[in-house]
């Protein structure tokens, strides 16, 4: 079984806040979790982080983890048009790639139009990131493209659930298991006048859940690599 850790770096919680306390300080606690058990991770990172966070993006990517990009602005790629779709990823494309190669996208909110598949294959995607096997648009036929696919396989919140409810989950996913998470939710946010999946169980308990998460795999034998590792090392 193959298991992919990938985080999204954005703003904390879009569009609720437009803060960055989870590139401030949260990321750093989940580096060292991941240095800690030796798990590789892909980092999808909007433009605005890359050129915010420039030396965090560098440290994570000198400790051999993957970049990869989210969007320029964290907009959703299903409000935007043609150009606005074109700017966002050549925008984002052109901040990361100064920092390391960057071939696998993953849209802001898991959406992202057909049309627009285009437009990854033309500025140099192989993979995208975008789909998720919990939404109801898995049902739909994929579009056709010569990108590679790797859909999420759980919200990420349901790293956060109690342990025995978590297990439901994670006991029924097919490799390769794709999680996600987001620095935010490594600082409490608990009093934050969000939705109750942005808030619950946010800081140093979605950390040590995590830790938890991770143990779990490594006890069923997975093995963890990156986005691109994925296709390099099939299930």
């Amino acid at each position: 079984m193959n298991v992919l850790l990938t985080v999204d770096l954005e703003q904390d919680c879009p569009p609720y806040l437009d803060t960055f306390r989870g590139m401030e300080h949260g990321v750093h606690d989940l580096l060292a979790l991941l240095a800690g058990t030796a798990v590789p991770a892909t980092f999808f990172a909007t433009g605005i982080v890359a050129r915010r966070y420039p030396y965090t993006l560098a440290s994570l990517v000198a400790q051999g983890h993957e970049l990869g990009g989210h969007g320029d602005t964290h907009r959703s790629f299903t409000r935007l048009s043609a150009d606005q779709a074109r700017a966002e990823i050549v925008q984002s494309s052109e901040s990361l790639r100064r920092l390391a190669p960057v071939t696998a996208f993953r849209a802001p909110y898991l959406q992202f139009p057909d049309a627009y598949l285009p437009l990854l294959e033309q500025h140099g995607y192989r993979i995208d990131a975008s789909q998720a096997r919990y939404k109801l648009s898995a049902l739909r036929p994929l579009a056709p493209s010569r990108l590679q696919r790797l859909p999420a396989s759980v919200p990420s919140s349901v790293l956060r659930l109690p342990d025995p409810i978590r297990r439901l989950w994670l006991d029924r996913l097919d490799s390769p298991v794709v999680l996600f998470v987001h620095p935010w939710e490594f600082v409490d946010l608990r009093q934050e006048n969000l939705r109750l999946d942005c808030r619950f169980r946010t800081g140093s308990l979605a950390l040590a859940d995590l830790q938890h998460v991770i143990k779990y795999f490594k006890a069923k034998h997975a093995q963890f690599v990156t986005v691109s590792g994925a296709f390099r090392h099939p299930a």
